[in-house]
C-alpha cells in the first residue's frame, strides 16, 4: 500500500511538471504554426522514429516484415542521435514490430529523459504481452503514454489479415492485461482498426462490440494502396499526383465503405475533444477523397519542418510516401543534416506535393498548422 501511495504520488508531481512544461510550450506551437502556415523552415516538435523494420506479423498490406533489420541503430548510437535533437511534444516509437527488439524499454527511456516529450507515443501489434505490460509498468509513468494497438478485425479476419493463427488470442490477451491497469500506468489504451477489404470494413461494428466491455477506444484507417516507407524499394516517391488523390489497398464497396465512415464519425462522439477534432478531420477528408476526388482540407505539410521521422539505420527521410533521404544520423550531425540543400530540395519537393491523407502525416500537419481548428463544413 505505502509503495502504490509514492507512486502515486510520484506520477502527480510529474504529471504536474509536464502539465508546466506544455503550458511553456505553447507560444512556440503558436509562433510554429504561424511560420508552417508561411511555409517557412523551422525545428522539429514530433518525432516519429522506427525503431526497426524487423515485424513478428506478417501483415498483407505491408512489407515491413520482409526488410532487413542488419544496420539498425545501436542503443548507443541511438543516444547519440538524439543528443542532438531539440525537445519534442510527441515522441512516437513504432516499427515494424518495436517490441521486438529486446533494447525497446531502453529506447523509449533514452527518448524521454533526452527529448523531454509532452506525450510518448507506442504503436504495437501487441503480440508479445509480457513484454509490453512489463515495459508499461516499469517505464517511466511521469510521462503520458499513448499506447496504439493494431486489431483488424474479429478472431480469424484478424489472424488472416495479420498473417499469424495466434494474432488474435495473443493481442486479446494484451488488451485484457492492459485494459484494467491504465489509470494506475498513466497510459491511453486505444485500438486502431486498418480497413483492407470489404469483409474488414464489415468487422468495425463486430470488433466494436468486443471492445466495448473493456471500454477501450476504437479507431478507423483506410489502408493506402503503396507505402514508400514499408517497401523494399528504397528512395521510392508513391505519393498523390494530383490533389484529393487516394487509392485505397483493396476493393471497397463504396454504398458499405461510406455506411462505414456514417459508423465511425457517430462513435467519435464517445471521444475527448481533441482526439474527436482530430478523428473527425480525418474522416471528412478520406471521405472526400474516396467519394468526391475533393482535397478538403489538406493541411500545409509539416514534413522536414516540425515533423522529423527518423528510419531503423539513421536515415533521415522525406516522409511516409517519399523515402527519398535527406542524410543519416550514424554518418552526420543533425544540424548538418537539417541545413542541407539536400534538406531544402525535399522541402520544397513537399511544399509541392499536392497532399496525402495518411493519417500519421495528416494529423501532425493539421495540428501544427492549426488547420484542425478550422470549421467543418455541415456536411460534405
Amino acid at each position: 500500500m505505502y509503495e502504490a501511495l509514492m507512486a502515486a504520488s510520484h506520477r502527480s508531481i510529474g504529471n504536474l511538471r509536464y502539465r508546466v512544461q506544455a503550458a511553456g510550450r505553447a507560444p512556440g506551437w503558436i509562433r510554429d504554426a504561424w511560420r508552417t502556415r508561411k511555409r517557412r523552415d523551422g525545428l522539429p516538435r514530433l518525432l516519429t522514429y522506427t525503431v526497426t523494420f524487423g515485424c513478428n506479423a506478417r501483415c498483407v498490406m505491408c512489407d515491413s516484415w520482409k526488410m532487413p533489420t542488419e544496420g539498425d541503430l545501436t542503443l548507443k548510437e541511438i543516444r547519440h542521435a538524439f543528443a542532438q535533437l531539440p525537445p519534442m511534444d510527441v515522441i512516437r516509437l513504432t516499427g515494424g514490430e518495436p517490441l521486438v527488439r529486446i533494447d525497446f524499454p531502453e529506447i523509449a527511456d533514452v527518448a524521454v529523459k533526452q527529448l523531454r516529450p509532452l506525450l510518448l507515443h507506442v504503436t504495437s501489434n501487441g503480440f508479445l504481452t509480457k513484454r509490453l505490460v512489463d515495459f508499461c509498468q516499469y517505464r517511466d509513468q511521469r510521462v503520458p503514454l499513448e499506447l496504439l494497438i493494431s486489431v483488424d478485425g474479429v478472431e480469424e479476419k484478424h489472424n488472416q489479415i495479420r498473417g499469424s493463427s495466434h494474432a488474435w488470442s495473443s493481442v486479446w490477451k494484451t488488451l485484457e492485461m492492459l485494459a484494467p491497469r491504465r489509470r494506475e500506468w498513466n497510459m491511453k489504451l486505444v485500438v486502431n482498426q486498418t480497413v483492407v477489404d470489404a469483409e474488414g470494413a464489415e468487422h468495425y461494428r463486430k470488433l466494436r462490440e468486443w471492445l466495448r466491455p473493456l471500454k477501450i477506444p476504437h479507431h478507423l484507417v483506410i489502408a493506402y494502396d503503396t507505402s514508400a516507407t514499408y517497401n523494399l524499394k528504397r528512395d521510392l516517391d508513391v505519393a498523390p499526383k494530383e490533389p484529393g488523390e487516394f487509392l485505397t489497398f483493396g476493393d471497397l464497396d463504396p454504398a458499405k465503405l461510406e455506411r462505414l465512415l456514417d459508423d465511425a464519425l457517430q462513435d467519435t462522439a464517445q471521444l475527448p475533444w481533441a482526439e474527436r477534432l482530430a478523428k473527425r478531420y480525418y474522416l471528412r477528408g478520406i471521405r472526400n477523397r474516396i467519394f468526391h476526388q475533393r482535397p478538403n482540407p489538406n493541411p500545409p505539410c509539416v514534413a522536414l519542418t516540425r515533423h522529423l521521422r527518423i528510419f531503423p539505420n539513421g536515415d533521415i527521410p522525406t516522409c511516409q510516401f517519399n523515402s527519398r533521404v535527406v542524410g543519416n544520423l550514424r554518418q552526420q550531425s543533425f544540424e548538418e543534416i537539417w541545413s542541407a540543400a539536400r534538406t531544402e530540395e525535399m522541402r520544397q519537393w513537399v511544399n509541392a506535393c499536392p497532399g496525402c491523407w495518411a493519417e500519421c502525416e495528416v494529423v501532425p500537419s493539421a495540428v501544427y498548422s492549426l488547420d484542425l481548428l478550422r470549421p467543418a463544413p455541415s456536411r460534405n
